[in-house]
């Protein structure tokens, strides 16, 4: 049982990585093309600054927001698995 926990464990280490690794890339193309659009837009309409600003920061946290999704599910896939017993167990840490 304790080799088959360690390849799980270790396959959830690599799919945290890849995933949040994945997410960051998307969310940073995102908020990259949702800022281009907003300073042309004020660029084009400078009287309009004040409502752009106000609705890219509010686009921001929403896709920001899928990056930290995201995360969670790494955190979950490594610290709350049902093997996380026996991962703490194989690693020596008392629980």
């Amino acid at each position: 049982m304790g080799a088959e926990a360690l390849q799980f464990f270790i396959a959830c280490a690599i799919a945290s990585g890849f995933g949040v690794g994945i997410a960051a890339f998307g969310c940073g193309i995102g908020q990259g093309i949702g800022l281009k659009g907003a300073v042309e837009g004020i660029a084009r309409n400078p009287e309009s600054s004040g409502k752009v600003t106000v609705t890219m920061l509010i686009g921001l946290a929403m896709i920001e927001s899928l990056c930290i999704y995201a995360l969670v599910v790494a955190l979950i896939l490594l610290f709350a698995h049902p093997q996380a017993e026996t991962i703490a167990a194989l690693f020596g840490a008392a629980h």
